[in-house]
C-alpha cells in the first residue's frame, strides 16, 4: 500500500485568529493543534475512508474572511492500495458535511457552512 495525502480546509467562526495562531511552537498554535486532531481524526475514522485513514496533520492556520475567523490547513494521509476502495473526496466531502451538521458543528466551534474544502 501506498501512503496517499488530500487536504483539507475549513474555517472555524468562533475562534479569533491571533498572530499567536502563525507560529508553529507557539503553545497557543499546539494547543489549537491537538483540539483539531481531536475533532478531525475520529470523524475521518467514521468516514469510508475508515481503515485507511492514517491521520491529519494542520500545517497551519489563518486569518479568516471576517478577522474574527480563522482558516485550518490540515495535510491528511491514507493508503492506497488496488485491493481497497479508491479514495473518493466528493464522497468523503458528503460525509463530513453530515458530520459537522451541514458544516457548521466541529465539537464546540462552528464551522462557515461555504468552507469546507477537500483536495485529493
Amino acid at each position: 500500500a501506498i501512503t496517499e495525502h488530500f487536504t483539507l480546509n475549513f474555517t472555524i467562526t468562533n475562534l479569533m485568529f491571533t498572530t499567536d495562531l502563525q507560529t508553529p511552537n507557539s503553545r497557543k498554535f499546539r494547543s489549537t493543534e491537538k483540539i483539531m486532531k481531536h475533532y478531525i481524526d475520529p470523524l475521518l475514522q467514521k468516514s469510508s475512508t475508515g481503515p485507511h485513514f492514517s491521520g491529519c496533520k494542520v500545517t497551519g492556520f489563518r486569518s479568516g474572511r471576517h478577522g474574527d475567523d480563522t482558516k485550518v490547513d490540515a495535510v491528511c494521509s491514507y493508503k492506497d492500495n488496488a485491493s481497497l476502495a479508491r479514495f473518493d473526496r466528493e464522497k468523503l466531502y458528503q460525509e463530513l458535511s453530515t458530520m459537522t451538521n451541514n458544516v457548521t458543528k466541529l465539537g464546540h466551534y462552528s464551522l462557515d457552512r461555504n468552507s469546507l474544502y477537500i483536495n485529493g
